[in-house]
């Protein structure tokens, strides 16, 4: 399954790349290699090397400098052996597994609590097969049936709930909004909506993933948003407008967003959640050399 098919599930290439090169080319990569992540940066696999074994696919994430990675449904056949196996690999590579994610079930309709909270225990368990600190939750589609103000609600009451149920094994559950160009059907569309949602809830196991490419499409605003709720954002995601491209060949300043983000001493992951062209590997470099480039940048304009 990847990224699209995930965020559809509830609902029933390289273009730029050159720009992109020229973009991080200026520091050389020896000095950004000793240099310190930021902040966390990790990669939401669903969107590299789908036709490779999941083994290759962390070494070619390990190979482009990053240390984490994010799951969607990679390990839904798994047997126990391939369990032992992954998390070996992960390990040999110096890897983690971050996140994963909740797929089938959302917050929006009451109706739907139970089967949610049923599916929340299930990733829970496949949380801890993975040693995995996070999951991704998302509301679900409008119902034709309820209000908006209804759908909020439920959304709030059922986030509290599997809040609850994942901070007795320390998971954070992570709320994501999706655009609705990609899902007309979603509910949560706004990020300022969902940072309300996570407000109200007020649970120290309950945060929201900023998904930075969906709410430039929605609605706009990024950084504002990002000074204003910090404390309530537990991953960041990154891909670029238009086309869900690398960071640095869109409409998006990626620059300025990973310099604030270091200003505001984020601490949980930043992903990169960008569709590659043929190059997979020194795409994924580039990006991150972009936020670690960005950050030294700002360090050495500081007083």
């Amino acid at each position: 399954m990847n990224r699209r098919e995930f965020a559809r599930t509830i609902a029933g290439a390289g273009i730029g790349s050159l720009a992109f090169r020229r973009n991080v080319r200026a520091t050389p990569q020896a000095t950004l290699a000793s240099q310190p992540e930021p902040f966390k940066l990790s990669v939401m696999l669903w969107t590299v090397y789908h036709d490779r074994l999941f083994e290759e696919r962390l070494e070619k994430v390990a190979e482009a400098g990053y240390h984490s990675v994010e799951l969607v449904e990679e390990y839904s056949k798994w047997s126990a052996e391939d369990f032992r196996r992954a998390n070996e690999k992960k390990r040999s590579l110096g890897l983690t597994f971050d996140t994963i994610a909740l797929t089938n079930k959302g917050l929006a309709d009451p109706a739907e609590r139970d089967a949610f909270l049923a599916e929340l225990k299930n990733r829970l368990e496949l949380a801890d097969k993975l040693q995995c600190p996070a999951i991704i939750v998302l509301s679900g589609n409008k119902s034709p049936h309820l209000s908006p103000a209804q759908q909020h609600q439920s959304c709030g009451e059922g986030l509290k709930r599997g809040a609850e149920i994942a901070g007795r094994q320390n998971v954070t559950l992570l709320l994501e909004n999706i655009d609705p160009e990609e899902n007309p059907k979603y509910f949560l569309t706004s990020v300022a909506e969902g940072f309300e949602i996570v407000r109200e809830v007020n649970h120290p196991h309950a945060k929201f993933l900023y998904d930075f490419y969906h709410e430039q499409i929605a609605e706009g605003n990024l950084i504002e948003k990002l000074e204003k709720n910090i404390s309530l954002v537990g991953v960041v995601h990154i891909a670029d407008v238009p086309g869900r491209h690398a960071p640095g060949t869109g409409e998006i300043n990626y620059g300025n967003i990973f310099r604030k983000l270091a200003e505001l001493n984020f601490q949980g992951y930043a992903a990169m959640e960008f569709e590659p062209g043929n190059d997979v590997v020194s795409e994924l470099r580039s990006a991150r050399e972009l936020a670690l480039r960005s950050t030294a940048q700002a360090k050495t304009a500081s007083p």
